[in-house]
Protein backbone atom coordinates (compact mmCIF):
# COMPACT_ATOMS: atom_id res chain seq x y z
CA UNK A 1 0.00 0.00 0.00
CA UNK A 2 2.59 2.58 -1.47
CA UNK A 3 -0.20 5.67 -0.46
CA UNK A 4 -0.20 4.38 3.42
CA UNK A 5 3.23 4.45 3.29
CA UNK A 6 3.91 7.66 1.69
CA UNK A 7 1.60 9.49 4.03
CA UNK A 8 3.24 8.66 7.07
CA UNK A 9 6.90 8.78 5.99
CA UNK A 10 6.88 10.85 2.95
CA UNK A 11 10.70 10.58 2.64
CA UNK A 12 9.83 7.08 0.54
CA UNK A 13 8.97 9.43 -2.03
CA UNK A 14 12.99 10.03 -2.97
CA UNK A 15 14.13 6.53 -3.49
CA UNK A 16 11.15 4.39 -2.63
CA UNK A 17 12.13 3.42 1.09
CA UNK A 18 11.65 5.21 4.09
CA UNK A 19 13.67 6.55 7.32
CA UNK A 20 13.50 3.63 9.65
CA UNK A 21 13.56 0.47 6.33
CA UNK A 22 14.71 -2.45 8.20
CA UNK A 23 16.35 -3.66 5.03
CA UNK A 24 18.32 -0.61 4.38
CA UNK A 25 19.49 -0.44 7.64
CA UNK A 26 20.65 -4.16 8.03
CA UNK A 27 22.57 -4.59 4.78
CA UNK A 28 24.55 -1.62 5.35
CA UNK A 29 26.09 -2.23 7.86
CA UNK A 30 26.57 -5.96 6.77
CA UNK A 31 28.22 -4.38 3.98
CA UNK A 32 30.32 -1.85 5.73
CA UNK A 33 31.72 -5.55 7.12
CA UNK A 34 33.03 -6.99 3.47
CA UNK A 35 35.68 -6.41 2.07
CA UNK A 36 36.37 -8.00 -1.46
CA UNK A 37 38.38 -10.93 -0.19
CA UNK A 38 35.21 -12.22 1.76
CA UNK A 39 33.92 -15.27 1.87
CA UNK A 40 30.50 -15.40 3.20
CA UNK A 41 28.22 -17.85 3.91
CA UNK A 42 24.43 -16.91 3.28
CA UNK A 43 22.21 -19.46 5.85
CA UNK A 44 18.82 -20.60 4.85
CA UNK A 45 19.60 -18.26 1.21
CA UNK A 46 16.23 -19.11 0.13
CA UNK A 47 15.45 -19.22 -3.92
CA UNK A 48 16.60 -15.13 -4.03
CA UNK A 49 12.98 -13.64 -3.63
CA UNK A 50 13.99 -10.31 -3.12
CA UNK A 51 15.08 -10.38 -6.60
CA UNK A 52 11.29 -9.47 -7.00
CA UNK A 53 11.88 -6.68 -4.42
CA UNK A 54 10.52 -3.10 -6.45
CA UNK A 55 12.86 -0.79 -5.44
CA UNK A 56 16.46 -0.98 -7.24
CA UNK A 57 18.57 0.38 -4.29
CA UNK A 58 17.25 -1.86 -1.53
CA UNK A 59 17.43 -4.97 -3.87
CA UNK A 60 21.30 -4.10 -4.41
CA UNK A 61 21.87 -3.45 -1.41
CA UNK A 62 20.93 -6.78 -0.92
CA UNK A 63 23.03 -8.41 -3.68
CA UNK A 64 26.76 -9.14 -1.77
CA UNK A 65 28.08 -10.93 -5.11
CA UNK A 66 30.51 -9.53 -6.52
CA UNK A 67 31.18 -7.26 -3.31
CA UNK A 68 32.47 -10.26 -1.54
CA UNK A 69 35.24 -12.95 -3.01
CA UNK A 70 32.54 -15.28 -2.90
CA UNK A 71 28.65 -15.52 -1.90
CA UNK A 72 28.19 -19.58 -0.51
CA UNK A 73 24.24 -20.46 0.28
CA UNK A 74 23.05 -22.94 1.84
CA UNK A 75 19.30 -24.49 2.68
CA UNK A 76 17.36 -27.54 3.09
CA UNK A 77 15.11 -26.33 0.39
CA UNK A 78 16.64 -27.57 -3.36
CA UNK A 79 14.88 -24.34 -5.12
CA UNK A 80 17.23 -22.20 -3.60
CA UNK A 81 19.72 -23.53 -5.82
CA UNK A 82 18.30 -20.81 -8.71
CA UNK A 83 19.34 -18.02 -5.91
CA UNK A 84 20.58 -15.83 -8.75
CA UNK A 85 22.58 -13.67 -5.38
CA UNK A 86 24.98 -16.72 -4.63
CA UNK A 87 27.84 -17.86 -6.24
CA UNK A 88 27.78 -21.05 -5.05
CA UNK A 89 25.03 -23.38 -3.54
CA UNK A 90 25.18 -26.14 -1.24
CA UNK A 91 22.17 -28.24 0.16
CA UNK A 92 22.11 -28.31 3.89
CA UNK A 93 21.24 -32.41 4.91
CA UNK A 94 22.54 -32.91 8.37
CA UNK A 95 23.20 -30.79 11.27
CA UNK A 96 26.75 -30.44 9.73
CA UNK A 97 26.79 -27.75 7.64
CA UNK A 98 28.40 -28.53 4.10
CA UNK A 99 31.77 -26.55 4.76
CA UNK A 100 35.29 -27.00 6.25
CA UNK A 101 36.33 -25.44 9.72
CA UNK A 102 37.57 -21.84 9.55
CA UNK A 103 36.93 -20.72 6.10
CA UNK A 104 34.59 -18.28 5.86
CA UNK A 105 34.85 -14.79 6.52
CA UNK A 106 31.01 -13.71 7.17
CA UNK A 107 27.90 -15.58 8.23
CA UNK A 108 24.84 -14.06 7.33
CA UNK A 109 21.34 -15.38 8.50
CA UNK A 110 18.36 -13.23 7.30
CA UNK A 111 15.00 -13.76 8.84
CA UNK A 112 16.14 -17.36 9.38
CA UNK A 113 16.79 -18.08 13.46
CA UNK A 114 13.03 -17.75 13.59
CA UNK A 115 12.42 -20.75 12.29
CA UNK A 116 15.52 -22.99 12.94
CA UNK A 117 14.13 -25.64 15.93
CA UNK A 118 17.94 -26.10 17.22
CA UNK A 119 18.98 -22.64 17.10
CA UNK A 120 22.31 -23.49 19.28
CA UNK A 121 23.52 -25.85 16.94
CA UNK A 122 23.36 -22.55 14.35
CA UNK A 123 25.58 -20.62 16.81
CA UNK A 124 28.22 -23.76 17.10
CA UNK A 125 28.36 -24.32 13.09
CA UNK A 126 28.25 -20.74 12.86
CA UNK A 127 31.66 -20.72 15.34
CA UNK A 128 33.07 -23.60 13.81
CA UNK A 129 32.95 -22.45 10.00
CA UNK A 130 34.11 -18.85 10.76
CA UNK A 131 38.21 -17.93 10.69
CA UNK A 132 39.72 -16.20 13.88
CA UNK A 133 37.81 -12.44 13.64
CA UNK A 134 35.19 -13.89 11.52
CA UNK A 135 31.74 -11.79 11.94
CA UNK A 136 28.62 -13.42 12.03
CA UNK A 137 25.80 -11.06 11.12
CA UNK A 138 21.73 -11.94 11.58
CA UNK A 139 18.31 -10.13 11.41
CA UNK A 140 15.37 -12.35 13.11
CA UNK A 141 11.85 -11.44 14.33
CA UNK A 142 11.13 -10.58 18.18
CA UNK A 143 9.45 -12.98 19.72
CA UNK A 144 8.76 -10.37 22.77
CA UNK A 145 6.87 -7.95 19.56
CA UNK A 146 3.32 -7.85 19.02
CA UNK A 147 4.46 -9.33 15.27
CA UNK A 148 6.09 -12.31 17.32
CA UNK A 149 2.99 -12.62 19.94
CA UNK A 150 0.38 -12.43 17.13
CA UNK A 151 2.47 -15.12 14.39
CA UNK A 152 2.84 -17.42 17.81
CA UNK A 153 -1.36 -17.33 18.37
CA UNK A 154 -2.02 -18.23 15.08
CA UNK A 155 -1.54 -21.62 13.97
CA UNK A 156 1.64 -22.02 11.38
CA UNK A 157 -0.69 -24.05 8.71
CA UNK A 158 -2.59 -20.56 8.84
CA UNK A 159 0.69 -18.71 8.50
CA UNK A 160 0.63 -18.08 4.72
CA UNK A 161 -2.55 -17.53 3.67
CA UNK A 162 -2.88 -14.71 6.00
CA UNK A 163 0.46 -13.01 4.80
CA UNK A 164 -1.10 -13.19 1.44
CA UNK A 165 -3.67 -10.71 2.74
CA UNK A 166 -0.87 -8.77 4.46
CA UNK A 167 1.89 -8.46 2.49
CA UNK A 168 0.62 -8.73 -1.08
CA UNK A 169 4.16 -9.43 -3.05
CA UNK A 170 4.72 -12.48 -0.30
CA UNK A 171 4.22 -15.58 -2.22
CA UNK A 172 3.49 -18.87 -0.41
CA UNK A 173 6.20 -20.88 -1.27
CA UNK A 174 8.66 -18.26 1.14
CA UNK A 175 6.21 -18.65 4.24
CA UNK A 176 7.75 -21.40 6.43
CA UNK A 177 6.55 -22.49 10.05
CA UNK A 178 8.03 -20.19 13.10
CA UNK A 179 9.26 -21.78 15.91
CA UNK A 180 11.09 -18.93 18.18
CA UNK A 181 13.30 -20.63 20.01
CA UNK A 182 16.03 -17.99 20.41
CA UNK A 183 14.06 -14.75 19.47
CA UNK A 184 14.94 -12.41 22.31
CA UNK A 185 17.83 -9.93 22.89
CA UNK A 186 18.68 -11.71 25.98
CA UNK A 187 18.67 -15.27 24.30
CA UNK A 188 20.90 -14.18 21.51
CA UNK A 189 23.40 -12.39 23.28
CA UNK A 190 24.10 -15.40 25.65
CA UNK A 191 24.29 -17.51 22.41
CA UNK A 192 26.70 -15.48 21.28
CA UNK A 193 28.82 -14.85 24.37
CA UNK A 194 28.62 -18.39 25.23
CA UNK A 195 29.86 -19.42 21.49
CA UNK A 196 33.06 -17.20 21.85
CA UNK A 197 31.50 -13.79 19.92
CA UNK A 198 31.95 -10.32 21.28
CA UNK A 199 28.90 -8.95 19.90
CA UNK A 200 26.32 -6.50 20.07
CA UNK A 201 22.39 -6.86 19.77
CA UNK A 202 19.05 -4.78 19.40
CA UNK A 203 15.68 -4.18 18.48
CA UNK A 204 15.15 -1.69 15.34
CA UNK A 205 11.36 -0.86 14.25
CA UNK A 206 10.73 -0.10 10.99
CA UNK A 207 7.69 1.00 9.28
CA UNK A 208 4.51 -1.34 10.70
CA UNK A 209 4.23 -3.19 6.92
CA UNK A 210 2.41 -6.16 8.64
CA UNK A 211 -0.54 -3.79 9.23
CA UNK A 212 -0.77 -2.00 5.97
CA UNK A 213 -4.28 -4.27 5.97
CA UNK A 214 -5.94 -1.38 7.72
CA UNK A 215 -5.07 2.63 7.79
CA UNK A 216 -6.33 2.58 11.63
CA UNK A 217 -4.00 -0.42 12.10
CA UNK A 218 -1.10 1.21 9.91
CA UNK A 219 -1.51 4.20 12.04
CA UNK A 220 -1.04 2.47 15.36
CA UNK A 221 1.82 0.65 14.24
CA UNK A 222 3.59 4.00 13.26
CA UNK A 223 2.83 4.97 16.88
CA UNK A 224 4.37 1.95 18.03
CA UNK A 225 7.09 2.36 15.87
CA UNK A 226 7.66 6.42 17.13
CA UNK A 227 7.37 5.49 21.21
CA UNK A 228 7.80 1.68 21.90
CA UNK A 229 10.67 0.24 24.25
CA UNK A 230 13.42 -1.27 21.75
CA UNK A 231 12.65 -4.55 23.43
CA UNK A 232 9.61 -4.86 21.95
CA UNK A 233 10.51 -3.51 18.69
CA UNK A 234 9.83 -6.26 16.23
CA UNK A 235 13.00 -7.37 14.79
CA UNK A 236 16.27 -8.03 16.43
CA UNK A 237 19.34 -7.31 15.23
CA UNK A 238 22.69 -8.69 16.02
CA UNK A 239 26.23 -8.64 14.73
CA UNK A 240 29.42 -10.72 16.58
CA UNK A 241 32.96 -10.98 15.80
CA UNK A 242 34.35 -14.04 16.62
CA UNK A 243 37.10 -13.62 19.51
CA UNK A 244 40.22 -15.34 18.05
Amino acid sequence: MPDLKEAHYPETRFGGFTDVDGTVAFYTRVNALLSPESVVLDFGCGRGAHSDDPVAYRRELRNLSGRAKKVIGIDVDRAAATNPFVDEFRILESDRWPLESCTVDLVLSDCVLEHLPDPRGFFGESRRVLRPGGLLCVRTTNSWSYVGLLSRLVPNRAHARILRHVQDQRKEEDVFPALYRCNSTGKIRRELRVHGFDGVVYGHEAEPSYLSFSRVAYALGVTHQKIAPSCFAPTIFAFGRLIA
